[in-house]
């Protein structure tokens, strides 16, 4: 079994990372494969709406100028995705953004090709709107038919500067919460 997440900070050890970190250590724990890949920082284009993915019906979104598409194959491979982001003015990074918009449009393109694999939401936040990144990703996870785990709190752990959230045991906690809940279900569906 594989998990795969994609950060969207721009900080690529940041405290996105350090929530992702965290949260791999359970599934690692549990001899479960994880990949990062860090999408943040990188430039990428948002949807053109031009559908051309339900006519090509080839698992691509036609942008073949970023790295959208690599991500997206990706995802398909594994058995579970974690999309990371800071909060950036109350919602995910422009990257997340794009990668929601162009991986779900892909996605059910192309028979709901991410459903049913496990998805879970990790936020980093200085004080305020995470709930609206957290919620922006779930429901990318909710109309690809993706299943997703809880745990204690929502998934997200507090710090300002660049390892702060390495303070917010609360946060840290709640990830490891996560990776564990995320284990056990990966696990169940593949009995």
């Amino acid at each position: 079994m594989k998990v795969l997440a994609v950060n969207g900070s721009p900080r690529a050890n940041g405290n996105t990372a350090l929530l992702i970190d965290t949260m791999f250590a359970e599934l690692h724990e549990e001899g479960i494969e994880t990949e990062v890949v860090n999408l943040g920082g990188n430039s990428v284009r948002g949807c053109l709406a031009c559908r051309q993915c339900f006519e090509n019906k080839n698992g691509r979104c036609t942008i073949e100028t970023d790295m959208i598409n690599k991500v997206i194959a990706k995802m398909a491979e594994a058995d579970g995705i974690v999309i990371g982001s800071p909060t950036y003015f109350a919602n995910v990074t422009t990257e997340v953004k794009a990668l929601i918009d162009r991986a779900g449009y892909v996605g059910i393109a192309n028979g709901h090709m991410f459903k049913r694999k496990v998805g879970a939401a990790v936020v980093a936040v200085r004080r305020a709107g995470s709930c609206n990144v957290f919620d922006a990703i779930n429901k990318f996870f909710f109309i690809q038919q993706m299943i997703v785990p809880g745990s204690v709190y929502w998934n997200l752990g507090v710090g300002r500067t660049e390892g702060q959230v390495s303070e917010d045991e609360e946060g840290l906690n709640t990830m490891r919460i996560l990776g564990k809940n995320m284990a056990w279900l990966l696990k169940k569906i593949k009995e």
